[in-house]
């Protein structure tokens, strides 16, 4: 059974983790900026639910094989890196695309569902290779491969609670703003800045190797 210290442990470095800028982050500030608190929202719990799927695949020993799979990491990275430089091109576009001004009691211009800004913050996470580097790294040191149902659900369920607030705070922080990015010069900024920060990624994505 995992004692305590090592769970604010685990937390605390998911939470680490969470906090370093990347897709993830990306994803979360244009949905709150553009689309509104619910939507941000939406997408902050399904990025945590990605990591909740990371951690359980890490402590059964799924994620270690995609991690030694050559064939498994370059399809999944490539996938994930075609995913982002989407999101990224579908961000610049809104950028370049002339449009009026943002009315705030519409939350989601793109006249897409809550359920749509989670399957973005699902699929960001899920197909990003490099959380599964991160979790294959971490979890072990935490409990082994093959670990009883209980810890795992355990390290899961701290891992999506801790991503989750952290995402959360995120949209909100942001979407207290969003009088501010309703102006349209901000909101083509955001979406240039997240944009070409996804691409970016992407692209870095696409170029990373094994360890």
């Amino acid at each position: 059974m995992i004692s305590a210290t090592e769970m604010m442990a685990f937390g605390g470095v998911v939470m680490l983790g969470a906090m370093s800028p990347g897709p993830d982050f990306a994803v979360v500030v244009r949905r709150s900026a553009i689309s509104g608190r619910g939507y941000g929202m939406a997408a902050a719990a399904g990025i945590a639910a990605g990591v909740f799927v990371w951690v359980v695949a890490a402590a059964t020993g799924i994620a270690a094989l995609l991690a030694a799979s050559a064939m498994a990491f370059t399809v999944v990275k490539v996938v994930g890196a075609a995913y982002l430089l989407y999101l990224g091109g579908k961000a610049l576009r809104a950028a370049l695309a002339k449009g009026g001004d943002l009315k705030v009691d519409l939350p989601d211009p793109g006249r897409k569902s809550p359920s749509a800004a989670f399957l973005e913050g699902l699929l960001t996470n899920v197909l990003n290779p490099k959380a599964a580097l991160f979790f294959v790294a971490l979890v072990p040191q935490f409990v082994s491969s093959g670990a009883s149902l209980t810890d795992t659900l355990l390290l899961s369920g701290i891992a999506l609670v801790g991503t989750g607030v952290w995402f959360l705070v995120v949209a909100n922080l942001v979407s207290a703003l969003r009088r501010v990015f309703a102006r349209p010069a901000v909101r083509r900024a955001v979406d240039a800045l997240t944009g070409a920060a996804l691409i970016g990624l992407g692209v870095n994505l696409a170029a990373a190797s094994r360890p």
